[in-house]
This record gives C-alpha cells, sequence and structure tokens, in this order.
C-alpha cells in the first residue's frame, strides 16, 4: 500500500521528496524553498515587468508534472517574458502517497531544468478529502513588452504555428487510443500521443516578442476559440482564410471519422501572433530559420468579419463517447 498519513509533508519528507527538485539555479533567487520560510525572496531586474501566470490541472497521469510547468510556462512567453520562478501546489490522495509526490516533482524538476525556471517554493498535502490529484502551478518571469489587444490595429495579420488540435489529438491518442485507431492506425495514434512534446512555445514566443502586437496560446476552444478570444479583447473581428489554417494528416482523418471540428480542439502549443502587416514576412521568416512551422491566416478587421465569437471545445465530447466492449 501507498497510502500516506493526511497532512503537511513532515520536514524529512519535504527534503527528500521535494526540496531537491527546484528546477534551475538563478541568481535572483535570495531565498527559496525551505522548513519555516512562508516565502521566497526574489531580486527584481531594474526597468522590467513581471508577469505573472497559474493554471491547475485536476487529476495526474504520467507526464502531467512536466505539462503543468509548460503550460504556465506558455502563458509567460504570451507576454514576451521568460519563464523564470515557479511555485508549485500538490494536494495528492493519501493512498496514492509520498510515490506520486516525489515522481511529480521530478517532472516538474525536469521541466523547470529544461526551461531555466527555478522552484521558488509552494505547498504539498496529502489528503483524503479528494479521489483525484490537484495541481496548481503559478510561473512568474521578467518582461520588457507591454502586449495588450487593445493595440491591435485593423490590417493586423494573424500567423499561426504548429497545427490546429495539436494536444486534443494527443490528448485523444494518449486516453482514447481505441477511438483514433480506426481512423489513423496504430502508428498513427503514437505519432499523435508524441505531440505532447511539442506543447511549449516558448521558442516561436522569443522569435516574435519584440515584432508582436499580441500573442496568445489557445487552450480550450482551441484556434477558433483563442481567436474569438482575441476578438472580445480588441474589439475588432477576424477575416480567416481556413484553407491557410495549419492541420496535420492525422487530423484530418480523424476529423472525418469522428466528426469533430479541429479549429474547435484544444491547441496548446500553438502560438497565435498578431503582428502589423510590414512585419509578417519577418515573422514569418524567423520561425522559418528556426524549423518552427507557421502560416498567416488571416487579419484583423473593423466588423464582425467570417470567424465565430465562439469558445465551444470539442475534445469533452469526444472523450466522453462509449468505449465499445
Amino acid at each position: 500500500m501507498n497510502q500516506s498519513p493526511v497532512g503537511k509533508l513532515p520536514p524529512g519528507q519535504l527534503e527528500g521528496s521535494i526540496f531537491r527538485f527546484c528546477g534551475a539555479s538563478r541568481p535572483e533567487v535570495l531565498i527559496g524553498p525551505g522548513i519555516g520560510e512562508d516565502a521566497a525572496l526574489i531580486r527584481w531586474p531594474d526597468g522590467k515587468y513581471v508577469a505573472v501566470a497559474s493554471d491547475p490541472i485536476v487529476g495526474a497521469s504520467a507526464g502531467a508534472g512536466k505539462f503543468l510547468v509548460h503550460i504556465n510556462a506558455n502563458d509567460i512567453a504570451c507576454k514576451g517574458g521568460d519563464p523564470s520562478f515557479f511555485v508549485v501546489t500538490l494536494l495528492i490522495p493519501s493512498r496514492q502517497g509520498i510515490s506520486m509526490v516525489e515522481g511529480l516533482m521530478r517532472e516538474i524538476h525536469e521541466a523547470c531544468l529544461s526551461i531555466g525556471a527555478a522552484v521558488v517554493g509552494g505547498h504539498t498535502e496529502l489528503t483524503d478529502r479528494y479521489d483525484q490529484p490537484v495541481l496548481v502551478g503559478t510561473m512568474m518571469g521578467p518582461t520588457e513588452y507591454v502586449h495588450r489587444a487593445t493595440d491591435i490595429l485593423p490590417g493586423d495579420r494573424l500567423i499561426l504555428t504548429k497545427h490546429a488540435g495539436l494536444e486534443g489529438m494527443a490528448i485523444l491518442a494518449s486516453d482514447r487510443p481505441d477511438l483514433l485507431e480506426p481512423f489513423i492506425g496504430p502508428d498513427g495514434v503514437r505519432e499523435a500521443a508524441g505531440w505532447l512534446n511539442a506543447i511549449s512555445v516558448l521558442e516561436e514566443a522569443k522569435c516574435l516578442r519584440d515584432l508582436a502586437r499580441f500573442l496568445h496560446d489557445p487552450t480550450e476552444g482551441g484556434i477558433g476559440g483563442g481567436i474569438a478570444e482575441i476578438m472580445r479583447l480588441s474589439g475588432l473581428g477576424a477575416e480567416l482564410d481556413y484553407g491557410k489554417i495549419p492541420l496535420s494528416p492525422l487530423t484530418e482523418r480523424a476529423r472525418q471519422g469522428l466528426g469533430f471540428d479541429p479549429f474547435h480542439l484544444i491547441s496548446s502549443g500553438v502560438l497565435l501572433a498578431v503582428v502589423a502587416p510590414e512585419h509578417e514576412e519577418e515573422a514569418l521568416a524567423r520561425l522559418e530559420k528556426k524549423g518552427i512551422p507557421a502560416a498567416s491566416a488571416g487579419r484583423f478587421v473593423q466588423g464582425p468579419g467570417n470567424c465565430p465569437d465562439s469558445v465551444a471545445e470539442e475534445l469533452w465530447s469526444l472523450l466522453g463517447r462509449p468505449r465499445e466492449e
């Protein structure tokens, strides 16, 4: 049995299973995680802003710690920032015990190392109140940019990286391969499951942050939902060339077989970048040089445009489809 006593982890377990997984070592961290330390203390660079973002994960399977880091880091990158300091709260059912805590912290540590972020604090607790783990991350990072959707002008171009429904297809491949395999085969399922390794947008955000008027990471609601959110923030419509929206052949085959809309399939790992017309070619050239697939797929306009104002998500109905006996 893995079950452990309910409550905060005792000092010995904190030191053995938490404090040795603190991501990157950063000189700005004056006080980091420690027994009796109530908060981290970070020296902040002069003349910059701090970007802060927080997202949870309810339920945890293999890779959840890595995913927690990257979904929070993406939000900082979309403000032109460098994800640097991570705070993590883990509420873990006591029956799953310290082994799950240590496994998650190892994933978090390795993901933070990969992007140069330090784990600077948090809270870890074993509980009998929840059946599923609850993970909450808060990422902070310095930025010199102030990107506002209200700065978007009619005529500005919309650039998309990677391909629509990337995250949703990866989740389906991991959680419901039975749905996908009849249409994309076992090799396709394995390929789609690997798309979770492309969930970060840090590289493309760094490429474009000095050119962009606005950057956005479309999560629930997919690319369509992400564009609708930009429309609401900016007060503009979007005129899209739907044929230019990147779509993997695997996703197209799954769409035809299952009858869903990839435009509204959760799409973490895709970056939506709004740039002025005179920066469009430069933005695409930079992404191509980095080997990041991208396309210019529309522009912002006065009035409604042709993009629906909808954040509907396709994933949940797909996951809820009955399994064949």
